[in-house]
């Protein structure tokens, strides 16, 4: 079966490097990350929102060893290499890479994206990797967050749907 993805899975060397191509071409580029593990609308119009702020959109995705310290034992569903596949088949995405930390700063330092994205569920001033993205002269603009689906919703809404079924 042939690869026919929009986006590429790199490391975080590659990503930075693709970064720094980007850069040379005056292109912008958009960062935002997250665990992503039971994909949902809710996922897919942030993401193209997101990649609507620039020119390209890179992704940080936390690993399966990460998602499990931020959202317990029975987490991620799906593990990082199939995450990282489907992400990379929307045409929103760009790039994928991994990363171990339970928040962006070392990733942000790294590639250091033109423009930072989280959900508007936040407020920029309480975000951990604000101060390196304001420091490497970068921008953060919170996104709309859509009240609605959501990957605990919908494993809650399956355990219901297979525990009662007669």
């Amino acid at each position: 079966m042939p690869e026919v993805l929009f986006g590429q899975l790199f490391n975080l060397d590659e990503a930075r490097e693709w970064r720094e191509q980007m850069r040379k071409h005056n292109k912008r580029v958009v960062f935002t990350n997250g665990v992503f593990d039971i994909l949902h609308a809710g996922h897919v119009e942030y993401l193209a929102w997101a990649r609507e702020q620039g020119d390209a959109l890179i992704l940080g995705l936390n690993t399966d060893a990460t998602v499990t310290q931020l959202k317990g034992e029975a987490r991620p569903i799906v593990p990082f290499e199939e995450r990282a596949r489907v992400l990379c088949a929307l045409r929103s995405v760009d790039v994928v890479v991994g990363f171990h930390e339970w928040t962006p700063e070392v990733i942000l330092d790294r590639i250091r994206p033109d423009i930072h994205v989280k959900s508007d569920q936040y407020r920029e001033e309480e975000l951990p990797e604000r101060t390196v993205v304001l420091g490497y002269g970068g921008e953060i603009r919170l996104a709309p967050h859509r009240i609605g689906p959501s990957t605990t919703d919908t494993i809650a809404r399956i355990l219901f749907r297979y525990t009662n079924e007669e």
